[in-house]
């Protein structure tokens, strides 16, 4: 199976109230970790590829590593995107170099000048195959290169969405309803303290989420932001020689809550980070005097396959959807 795009993903994913996983890449065990664990439990899935991994890896390294987890897993559904793309140019240069799926974000501009930008890359995108994904409203927090101000962010207005996305033409839609780029998606004096001494975060705004939904029935709705940020590996981290005070995701539960409605994409970032940098951190402190970069990148490596296996079925639904 070649490379797909991501609509008729997203069209069973919503008649089946599940979600696709979106999950950054950025190595060979990151992409490895990621499709054992879909080819496994039979998912489909998207790999991202953001600015900054591009700037990391190189635009040619990934598409080869994406492509020979094509090969090794022909039986599942594979999408190759392009998270939160800044410019048109930059989205033109992943179309043109293979990719299936662009993000164009342009949420921190007018509402005008994002319609403008968006739907120039949608007639470049869908003349040449590829399918859209935009944004309306903006997302705090610090993740690759978006970084939005504490206080910066707005949710997304239901009454914007039917001119947004008729004027556009975009595929799917990233919304904003109170999750948060990276580790640290909320601050302390945002969360209430339950029972066991933990800080809750706040709900997310299923009000806005049901209102938009009313509005562009049937359309693909897309969650940034989305890692729930486990405290065992936050404590894993800091166990052995990190310092992640106060790092708190969104709850499993309200996003497999958010699948179950029109949301068909869920982008998870932070939790593989953390689960393959606290393996790594532990495998080091317990193993002093290996220096082999394979000796401990294969336990992160099943870190990631883990928690990717971990999301599949507690958040995203979509095991034996391929």
């Amino acid at each position: 199976m070649a490379l797909v795009t991501t609509t008729e993903m997203f069209r069973k994913a919503y008649n089946g109230g599940y979600a696709i996983g979106a999950f950054n890449v950025n190595n060979m065990e990151i992409v490895q970790g990621i499709t054992e664990a879909a080819s496994e439990l039979k998912s489909p899935v998207i790999l991202q590829v953001s600015k900054g991994a591009r700037a990391y890896a190189n635009h040619r390294y990934l598409i080869k590593l994406v492509e020979a987890a094509v090969e090794e897993n022909p039986d599942i559904p594979i999408a190759l995107h392009l998270d939160h793309g800044d410019s048109f140019e930059l989205c033109k240069d992943c179309v043109d170099g293979g990719f299936t799926s662009v993000m164009i974000d342009a949420s921190s501009k007018s509402f005008e000048e994002n319609i403008a930008i968006t739907k120039k890359v949608v007639e470049y995108a869908h003349d040449h195959g590829v399918v859209v994904e935009a944004e309306l409203g903006t997302l705090e927090g610090v993740e690759d290169e978006v970084k939005v101000e504490a206080g910066m962010a707005s949710y997304t207005r239901p009454e914007e969405v039917e001119e947004f996305v008729s004027r556009t033409g975009c595929d799917s839609l990233a919304i904003a309803i109170g999750t948060s780029h990276g580790a640290y998606k909320f601050r302390p004096e945002q969360c209430t303290v339950n029972e066991d001494g933990i800080l809750v975060p706040p709900p997310l705004r299923f009000d806005v989420l049901e209102e938009i939904v009313k509005r562009i029935p049937g359309f693909p709705i897309v969650l940034h932001g989305s890692s729930s940020v486990p405290q065992e590996f936050v404590k894993m981290v800091n166990t052995y020689g990190g310092n992640m005070p106060n790092a708190i995701g969104i709850p499993e539960e309200q996003l497999r809550k958010a699948a179950k409605l029109a949301v068909c994409k869920i982008n998870i970032d932070s939790d593989i980070r953390l689960a393959m940098t606290g393996n790594i951190r532990k495998y080091m402190a317990e193993h002093p005097d290996h220096f082999d970069p394979r000796q401990y990148l294969k336990p992160a490596r099943q870190a990631v396959k883990d928690m990717v296996a971990r999301k599949i079925v507690n958040v995203l639904g979509s095991d034996g959807k391929a």
